[in-house]
């Protein structure tokens, strides 16, 4: 009973040690965005040698500067091996307003918004990790596609056409060395032996391509940011009485200037209390001196 008694004693202490608050804070954060960009479809299996997967990503999102986001996506990529074949940064206008603020300038008010097109290679087997390093840019996600096209039969495919031209093309050669005697049964045979040629040739390339596009996975980004406000301050150079301000606003002009100088005046002349206040008493004392001159 006492060692049933304490084994328990010691599984209840190992529960309370793992549910205490101090283990929850050693536990390891989790990046929800990467969480939510990572995919199965993006991880390549080392062990499928039956399968052919094409892999590619779109993604659209929002970051806090496209330039410095666009920047840090071109570096990243260069760091898991990749490249960039595209990359579109635009300004696109939403509005623009011109305002007269004085009769010789202008205010142009922009309202715009930065985006940016990239499409990026990189690794097929770092597919993943790249699109984890990205999710680290993302303010907001929009939407993300990831897919994987087995492409396996259509090598195959290719291969099997490859094949069938070569045995083709060295039939139809061994044809005309040996049975083509009439021109026109030569360039006959000629013309088959150039189509089969450009079958087998077509095989090849397509299957060059599939090759890189399977090596290299192809990411589709599309960047924005939050709407910009951009203030420019202009000269009018072209008709500077269209901009003249009208009778009511000349009036406030002229009231707020007289204004202006009634307190300038009303300044100037407290600043003068110390005069007023000598003359004040100067004229007291001669006020003084003349009252008692005139008892005498």
């Amino acid at each position: 009973m006492k060692n049933s008694a304490k084994i328990l004693g010691f599984i209840l202490s190992i529960l309370l040690t793992s549910c205490s608050p101090k283990a929850a804070e050693e536990a390891p954060a989790v990046d929800s965005t990467a969480v939510m960009i990572s995919s199965s479809a993006a991880i390549e299996n080392p062990k499928d040698s039956t399968h052919k997967f094409i892999r590619t990503a779109e993604l659209k999102f929002k970051v806090k500067s496209v330039i410095k986001s666009t920047y840090n996506i071109e570096d990243l990529t260069a760091r898991m091996g990749g490249f960039v074949t595209y990359t579109n940064l635009n300004s696109n206008v939403d509005y623009s307003q011109t305002k007269p603020v004085s009769s010789d300038s202008s205010l142009i008010i922009t309202r715009y918004t930065v985006t940016n097109s990239i499409i990026l290679r990189v690794p097929n087997s770092r597919l993943d990790s790249t699109l984890k390093l990205i999710s680290k840019n993302i303010d907001y996600l929009d939407y993300r596609i990831i897919k994987a096209d087995d492409v396996a039969l259509q090598l195959l495919s290719n291969n099997l056409t490859i094949k069938r031209s070569n045995k083709n093309e060295a039939r139809i050669t061994h044809a005309i060395d040996n049975r083509g005697k009439k021109l026109n049964e030569t360039t006959a045979a000629e013309e088959v032996l150039l189509s089969k040629q450009e079958q087998a040739d077509n095989a090849h390339v397509a299957n060059s391509s599939l090759k890189d596009q399977i090596n290299f996975s192809t990411i589709n980004l599309n960047l924005y940011q939050n709407q910009s406000v951009r203030y420019e301050l202009i000269a009018n150079d072209t008709d500077i009485k269209a901009y003249e301000p009208g009778i009511g606003s000349k009036v406030i002009d002229a009231l707020s200037y007289g204004w202006s100088m009634l307190e300038a005046v009303l300044i100037f002349l407290i600043n003068l209390w110390g005069l007023a206040l000598l003359a004040a008493v100067v004229f007291f004392l001669y006020k003084l001196y003349i009252i008692k001159y005139k008892k005498k």
